[in-house]
């Protein structure tokens, strides 16, 4: 009973879903686009069809099209699940130094004392604390069987209830980062298509017949060029954001099999039955 409530201890509420960031960064995407970048007073003559005003950045960006929506969308997302994500993964580090932590761990292991042990993971606390907690929980639990049970059954035992602990707490740990990992490539994707789309918008004006639309050169050269930008901004913004926190959840993971691996030493070395 007491190994099913360290099991259950050790769930994590999910965080905030990707789906519903999504929507929220649209609406604020749209209403950026619309009401910001769209503002009269960017253009010429207070006209959002003219050109943007000489030095005006907004008006530039709004000459993107639509697609610039997207892009935003995309970019906004990035930033604000790294802003989760980044939070996320300070609360399962916990609350003190992670590589001190499993340092005195390991000391409290190696003086056998379980109970120091435990009262460190109680102030620790996040994800790291609550596997080597649910380990140390089936330390004491199997040292004080006497039932026949050999010691490798034991230490079996003990692995195996560190690798389900660490199995809980992964999914939470890596929660919105295929999201990113996926706009990394959609963001750079969609980019080129607003770079197409205004491509084409400049050849149009150019195969016209006398003098070419100036106008509509000039608007097809911005939509590719912004696009362009906002899309490679997006694509590497994604990229930087998952290698980090990839790099912080490998560390994690580092600490916890280190820390799993002493549980599970210790057991062998003190134990001869």
């Amino acid at each position: 009973m007491e190994t099913k409530q360290g099991k259950k201890s050790t769930k994590k509420s999910r965080g905030i879903s990707a789906g519903l960031v999504i929507l929220v960064c649209a609406i604020i995407a749209i209403l950026f686009f619309n009401f910001w970048l769209g503002r009269p007073e960017n253009f010429v003559n207070n006209d959002p069809s003219n050109h943007p005003l000489p030095g005006n950045y907004w008006g530039t960006v709004y000459k993107g099209g639509f697609n610039v929506c997207i892009v935003i969308t995309l970019l906004l997302t990035v930033i604000t699940l790294s802003i989760e994500r980044l939070f996320a993964l300070g609360k399962a580090k916990g609350t003190g130094n992670l590589i001190k932590f499993v340092a005195n761990v390991k000391e409290r292991l190696e003086a056998n004392d379980i109970a120091g042990a435990q009262e460190l993971c109680s102030k620790q606390k996040g994800s790291v604390a609550s596997v080597v907690s649910a380990g140390l929980r089936k330390y004491a639990e199997v040292e004080k069987l006497n039932d026949g049970t050999t010691k490798e059954q034991k230490i079996i035992a003990i692995q195996k209830e560190i690798e389900e602990a660490t199995a809980l707490e992964l999914p939470t740990m890596e929660q919105n980062l295929p999201v990113v990992a996926s706009i990394s490539s959609l963001g750079t994707l969609f980019g080129l298509l607003g770079t197409v789309l205004g491509m084409i918008r400049s050849f149009a004006a150019l195969a016209n017949e006398g003098a070419p639309d100036s106008v509509a050169l000039a608007t097809g050269i911005s939509e590719a060029l912004v696009n362009t930008a906002l899309g490679i901004t997006t694509g590497a913004a994604a990229i930087i954001s998952y290698a980090y926190f990839t790099g912080k959840i490998d560390n994690i993971t580092y600490a916890i099999d280190e820390t799993g691996f002493s549980i599970v030493q210790t057991y062998g070395e003190k134990h001869n039955d």
